[in-house]
């Protein structure tokens, strides 16, 4: 029977309720592995397991009462080992890396953080930033529209503008949010996402934080931003002793 790994915590903390369940239907019981001082958070893995909204929330719910009095280490939805013996083993090899985690962690939450920009308001940005642009669109007004290499000269310049813009903003939205964070995790890139950046926050930081992002969205208003938390520190645990079920791949309890 293959073994799904909820999350590491300290093993002095190892006594869990022993009536909590976690993903599966019917629900599988939660029990704990010990080893080396660590203790893994697991139950017997459900075969065919997919991305439903009720595993979703059995696994967020796993990991709250776990991390309700101390650090928890969270595996994303879907980490799945083939035995309770290879989980043990990688606690065995990976126990200096994961408590040293657990003390880094201990405190602090992730904030998901997504920005893309509003089509409309960007164009405006780019124009009013180069003349070139608008010297152009306007001889082009002018000639009637222009040739039609004059409307793929205008229309490559328009691009280029738009990626730059990208890239600064996406730096700009970095900088200015590390300054509240304790460390920073970029995201897998992704066409629709201009940045995609996971904060770790200690918590008693997180309102100044949230309030550095709306400090962002009034200084760009060509910017919107999606903001995902506070999470379990999911960004800054791996290397974990089980990776995501390849059916599961991608699917993050986070909501990423």
């Amino acid at each position: 029977m293959s073994t799904y790994v909820y999350g590491i915590i300290d093993g002095s903390r190892s006594s869990l309720s022993e009536d909590m369940v976690g993903v599966g239907d019917p629900q599988r019981p939660v029990r704990v592995l010990e080893e080396s001082g660590l203790a893994a958070v697991v139950s017997d893995a459900p075969e065919g397991l997919r991305p439903k909204r009720k595993d979703l929330l059995a696994h967020q719910n796993v990991l709250a009462e776990a991390g309700a009095d101390g650090c928890v280490l969270p595996m994303r939805f879907g980490s799945v080992a083939p035995d309770d013996e290879t989980v043990t083993a990688v606690l065995a090899e990976r126990a200096e890396h994961y408590k040293e985690r657990l003390r880094a962690l201990d405190g602090r939450v992730e904030y998901n953080v997504k920005a893309t920009h509003d089509e409309e308001a960007v164009l405006h940005r780019v124009m009013a930033e180069n003349p070139e642009l608008r010297s152009l669109t306007e001889a082009n007004r002018q000639a009637g529209g222009g040739s039609y290499e004059e409307k793929l000269r205008l229309g490559e310049m328009v691009v280029a503008a738009v990626k730059a813009r990208e890239v600064e903003d996406a730096a700009e939205v970095q900088q200015a949010l590390e300054a509240t964070s304790a460390a920073v995790s970029n995201g897998p890139e992704s066409s629709g996402w201009l940045a995609n950046v996971s904060f770790l926050v200690d918590r008693d930081d997180a309102e100044t934080f949230l309030a550095s992002v709306e400090q962002i969205r009034k200084s760009h208003p060509h910017l919107e931003l999606r903001v995902n938390g506070p999470l379990p520190p999911y960004s800054f645990v791996e290397p974990g002793p089980a990776e995501p079920a390849g059916s599961t791949a991608g699917a993050e309890s986070s909501g990423e």
